[in-house]
């Protein structure tokens, strides 16, 4: 087959995530709802910590953070797979093919960083409660949270510079509703043995090593709260990293199974359906989880619905005011201009 360099290549193909045409338009409804469902999941947190003043410290600044990310995650990938759903407009450029990959690859890089990065923080939370606003501060989070930034970005640059300077055979059917390293892999005639061995290094290192912050930071928690005598302290123990703790679960067992492998173990079908728990259904669950497990959010949550219920009222007893006197003043402008007809008519009788 004839090979050609990537950087003479204009489009890509996507494909959806189904094949099935007839069902194009409901999935089209479905995932509209899921992501919006996500995006505004994801807002409310963000401005419910952001307008409460109780909820600024460096727990809830990473708590921002994620959501943050989770808005991001399903941004790149959602509206191309939408767009193919309900247009068929499959065909994406290779600038936006490969920015999207840049940009996923460092938003999930990112989120596993700050991962490992919250896990530490529940860590001196739970285990050093007492020294814990001495040893967090939010200028530490906020050095802390600009490193996962910049690790996961640069991550990101690395693994894109290696995957778009193969050469390509003549196919450009990218088997995903969006660019990812997989896929684009597998339409390579270049040999990727060595890529493949860099790409799982760089994300064996990087990766494992946040792992590995993150479970020796939560066998360290589970040892101290097993030793609390304190039925209440081990239920405010849990609550505070129990949410934490299903995230990563949830977000680490996706991302493993998508890109620590070779290329060659790449399977379409099934890298449809894993990419959808990182990238659609972990931003909508994040929100849940989080609001069910933390008291405080969710009493601020209920605050922000019950403000927007009575701010509502208001405008519509304002609005039904606002007409009755209209009325009212339209009824006596109309008895004005017929009164004196009405004089005027009646005067010779007199």
């Amino acid at each position: 087959m004839e090979k050609v360099n990537m950087s003479t290549a204009s489009e890509f193909i996507v494909v959806g995530p189904s094949d099935a045409p007839e069902v194009h338009f409901l999935l089209f409804v479905l995932f509209s709802i899921i992501c919006l469902a996500a995006l505004a999941g994801n807002i409310a947190i963000l401005v419910a910590i952001s307008t409460d003043t109780r909820l600024h410290n460096p727990r809830y600044f990473f708590l921002c953070s994620l959501s943050f990310l989770d808005i991001l995650c399903p941004t790149i990938t959602v509206p191309k797979m939408l767009e193919a759903l309900l247009f068929e407009n499959k065909v994406i450029s290779f600038t936006g093919c490969m920015l999207q990959l840049f940009f996923l690859i460092g938003v999930v890089g990112t989120e596993i960083f700050l991962l490992a990065v919250m896990a530490c923080d529940c860590y001196v939370a739970i285990c050093h409660p007492l020294q814990y606003m001495n040893i967090v501060s939010m200028k530490l989070c906020a050095h802390r949270a600009t490193g996962t930034w910049i690790a996961g970005f640069l991550n990101s640059l690395l693994h894109t510079s290696f995957v778009f300077t193969l050469f390509f055979c003549d196919s450009s059917k990218v088997d995903q509703y969006y660019c990812d390293i997989p896929p684009v892999l597998a339409l390579s005639c270049s040999p990727t043995y060595t890529r493949d061995l860099v790409i799982l290094t760089v994300a064996g290192v990087l990766g494992g090593s946040a792992l590995l912050v993150t479970l020796i930071s939560y066998a360290s928690v589970l040892l101290t709260v097993l030793c609390k005598n304190s039925a209440e302290g081990r239920h405010t123990a849990f609550s505070t990293c129990g949410s934490h703790l299903i995230a990563v679960c949830i977000f680490y067992g996706t991302t493993i199974c998508t890109y620590v492998r070779t290329s060659s173990s790449y399977s379409p079908n099934q890298d449809r359906i894993v990419s959808m728990l990182y990238g659609i259904f972990t931003p909508l669950l994040n929100p849940l989880i989080y609001r069910l497990s933390n008291k405080e959010v969710e009493y601020t949550l209920r605050r922000m619905a019950s403000q927007a219920r009575t701010a509502l009222t208001r405008r519509e007893h304002l609005s039904q005011s606002l007409a009755a006197s209209g009325a009212q003043a339209t009824g006596q402008v109309l008895q004005f201009m017929i009164s004196p007809g009405q004089v005027k008519d009646s005067s010779p009788l007199t």
